[in-house]
């Protein structure tokens, strides 16, 4: 008989009484809309537009190269080990604890990063452009709102903030039809910009710009397997999603990139504003102009659909950040009850049955990264941005580079647990695809941590802002790896009172019943 996951001897008395609190609430659509939220972010889509008619080129590639074994990888994966937690668990299970302790503490320190650096600072890029120009106090204001509601989503129980990814996948989809639609009407009435087949010829100096934002954009299948233990049938349901999730990602990426780059030539995309900036030009259409310097002004009609698009993209930023602060918080906490980092880490609410100790915890880092991000960037919006934007791809590649080889190593050690997906082509399917992936992560990491590495001018591809400061932008970039390096190890060493207190599956009811006595007490 076919071992399943739920069997494996492993579990600590934490674990017990934490999984009480778990509610099997996530169904076939939440886990969908999760996934779509964490898939599709609307931030990267001017930084990849900004590399030209060759994003074309690079989505297609990655899509093919990256995305599908990506997708098949999760698919197992997710579905074969539907336990909370999910990449925790996998990296775990194959190649122990104190490997999982760090990549865990790499897979969840991106989000809150992200949340109060990249999306922050373009939530209040956006409104500045639209409604009214935030400075000094009104720049913390709203960016104070915006980081602790996406907490506040989090926090709350799945059934309550579920409500912002609902509402947040639906937005990117009539946002983004909607903006193609009006790329065609701005054609038909303005003509397009245009570029020859020669413009999409691949370039390596394009290539390691473009490649690790896009390895960034196309993350997310594993996501909703960090609350498998909450589905109502995740072997079921975590294939269906990947597979759904897939084309709509590609579709929701390709068109609007090529329709920004049919409206402003890649020369006027910034990696910051660029989708912004393409919205106001084509909303022109129901009225405004575009002035001789290439100034936006709407009016009419023109402001009013114009406003609305860009409260549904913040609202889309939003949701990106509330589906991984939901999950990624979550893999952590599995890590705390797991004895991979404290024990008070790995604490779920009794009253929402969401690890609320992690999630308050992540609102505080993005808070922290968010004043800091002001004070030490005086102003300078675009470098602030590259900065953060680089960190947060190199820690999430570095999460990845021990998830991915999972597969394989799995395909050894548990060969014997049930797969109700498995990637096609035995040993030598789960070789390529496992190879695949991880070579994508840390080529991403690499490519990162030195910009333009194996270009004719490597200074050339330092990020915004950091012309001629080679130094300077590594150490914004490699500092971290090393601190959050640490932090994992210190993480482990504090768990190892949880995993002294470990069972076997026969011992889970005496376990229960001692863990119960023995809780802490959990936040309401």
């Amino acid at each position: 008989m076919p071992q399943t996951a739920e069997t494996e001897p492993s579990a600590t008395v934490a674990s017990v009484v934490e999984g009480t609190k778990l509610r099997r609430v996530v169904g076939r659509g939440d886990t969908l809309v999760l996934m779509l939220c964490a898939l599709v972010g609307l931030d990267t889509l001017g930084a990849v537009s900004s590399d030209g008619a060759q994003a074309i080129t690079w989505i297609a590639l990655l899509g093919v190269a990256f995305f599908v074994p990506y997708a098949m990888l999760t698919a197992e994966l997710g579905s074969a080990f539907p336990q909370e937690g999910g990449p925790y668990v996998w990296t775990k299970l194959a190649f122990g604890r104190l490997t999982a302790a760090v990549t865990s503490v790499f897979y969840w320190i991106t989000n809150p990063i992200w949340l109060g650096g990249t999306l922050s600072i373009t939530a209040v890029s956006t409104f500045s452009a639209f409604f009214i120009g935030l400075h000094g106090a009104g720049e913390y204001i709203f960016s104070l709102l915006f980081i602790w509601v996406a907490i506040l989503s989090a926090v709350l129980s799945f059934r309550v903030g579920r409500w912002i990814s609902i509402v947040g996948a639906w937005t990117r989809v009539v946002l983004l039809a909607a903006f193609t639609l009006t790329v065609i009407v701005y054609a038909l009435d303005h003509g397009v910009h245009g570029f020859g087949a020669s413009a999409f010829k691949p370039s390596w100096s394009i290539f390691i710009l473009a490649a690790p934002v896009l390895f960034f954009s196309f993350q997310g299948f594993e996501l909703p397997s960090t609350a498998a233990g909450e589905m109502k049938n995740a072997r079921r349901d975590v294939p269906f999603a990947i597979a759904r999730g897939a084309i709509g990602t590609i579709l929701m990426y390709g068109i609007p990139v090529l329709a920004i780059l049919i409206v402003l030539p890649a020369s006027q995309v910034s990696s910051l504003g660029g989708f912004i900036d393409a919205i106001k030009t084509v909303f022109t259409v129901y009225g405004g102009h575009v002035g001789a310097g290439g100034a936006v002004t709407l009016t009419g009609a023109g402001k009013a659909l114009g406003d609305i698009a860009a409260v549904g993209f913040i609202w889309a930023l939003l949701s990106s950040g509330s589906s991984w602060i939901i999950g990624s918080d979550r893999s952590l906490a599995v890590a705390g009850y797991d004895g991979a980092a404290p024990r008070l880490i790995g604490v779920f609410s009794n009253r929402f049955g969401t690890p609320i100790v992690v999630n308050l915890g992540s609102g505080v880092i993005a808070t922290i990264v968010m004043v800091l991000a002001y004070v030490l960037s005086s102003g300078n919006g675009a470098k602030y941005f590259s900065a953060v934007l680089g960190i947060t791809i190199s820690t999430t590649a570095v999460s990845y580079c021990a998830i991915f080889p999972a597969l394989i190593r799995l395909r050894y050690s548990r060969r014997d647990v049930g797969r109700p997906y498995r990637v096609p082509g035995g040993l030598a399917g789960a070789w390529i695809v496992g190879g695949i992936t991880t070579a994508w992560a840390a080529f991403t990491t690499v490519m990162l941590l030195w910009p333009g590495l194996g270009s004719a001018d490597p200074a050339a591809s330092l990020p915004a802002g950091f012309a001629g400061q080679r130094l300077q932008f590594e150490l914004t970039q490699i500092l971290p790896l090393f601190a959050i390096v640490a932090l994992g190890v210190l993480f482990y060493l504090l768990g190892r009172p949880t995993r002294e207190q470990a069972v076997a599956s026969a011992d889970m009811a005496a376990a229960q019943e001692l863990a119960l006595d023995a809780q802490p007490v959990a936040p309401a």
